[in-house]
């Protein structure tokens, strides 16, 4: 498993994806926990966290930018409250394939109210 650290972050692959979105690739780094995204500076409209082990839908700073998550392939099983406080342009939610059992698992999605796709 690998600690998401501002070193990790500048390492990895930021391109312009074919939506002509500015996109961070984290993908298959076995990362459990999302922390220290403010090392991004809000540059991002997509961060791709397919393929790691998060557990936890949270731990995001103030990122407005922000308008795709890919969480496919994860372990995630809970979504932490507050996400529009923090996300508070988030369009696009991409879970596929995590550990979440019930509907009711993801309430707290609720409150983001420019959520408009959710896989």
């Amino acid at each position: 498993m690998v600690k998401l650290t501002a070193d990790v972050i500048e390492q990895a692959a930021q391109y312009t994806n074919a939506v002509r979105d500015r996109e961070l690739d984290l993908r298959g780094y076995k990362i459990p926990v999302i922390e220290n995204l403010g090392a991004t500076l809000d540059q991002f409209d997509t961060i791709d966290f397919s393929d790691n082990e998060i557990r936890k839908l949270d731990g995001f700073p103030l990122l407005k930018r922000l308008k795709c998550l890919l969480l496919n392939n994860n372990r995630i099983c809970r979504v932490g409250e507050g996400l529009e406080q923090v996300l508070p342009n988030l369009k696009e939610l991409i879970l596929t394939n995590n550990n979440i059992l019930e509907l009711g698992d993801l309430d707290n999605l609720s409150t983001l109210k420019n959520l408009t796709y959710l896989w």
